[in-house]
């Protein structure tokens, strides 16, 4: 059985070995599970019949994906009892307010940009794994949906 883990969504594999490589700077040691669009991430979250304590701790959530986007994704997420309350960060490039509003009204937990650059981008990542990983509360799984 995996422990805490995240999934991470994102389809750009530039963009996905910096979040892997800020996680592991910033000494995040959970298991990283990708999906690469958002079906893929999808059929991680619900078409492997998981239970609860085998759901990730913590989704990032590129928005612009192939397939299904981001946002899509967020609203199944948040449909879901077993997947409700699962925290959700988008972490994103696109800077429209548009998208930041949308990410809100689907149930985003926080909005964040991808900074240009490394050093930046490393920070801020790991400062939402030791958030959403080690310092956050999550429901207790007995008594969450």
């Amino acid at each position: 059985m995996r422990g805490k883990y995240v999934l991470l969504v994102e389809d750009n594999p530039d963009d996905e070995a910096l979040t892997v490589r800020a996680l592991k700077r910033n000494n995040v040691l959970n298991e990283i599970v990708v999906a690469r669009d958002g079906a893929e991430a999808l059929q991680h979250l619900f078409n492997d019949h998981a239970p609860r304590e085998q759901l990730p701790a913590l989704v990032l959530l590129d928005i612009k994906l192939p397939k299904v986007d981001g946002f899509e994704v967020l609203s199944r997420i948040r449909a879901d009892e077993r997947t409700r309350l699962i925290p959700v960060v988008i972490l994103t490039s696109s800077k429209e307010q548009e998208d930041v509003l949308a990410g809100y009204r689907f149930g985003a937990n926080a909005y964040v940009r991808k900074p240009v650059n490394f050093a930046t981008f490393a920070d801020a990542v790991g400062t939402l794994g030791m958030f959403w990983l080690l310092l956050n509360e999550p429901p207790p799984a007995g008594l969450a949906p």
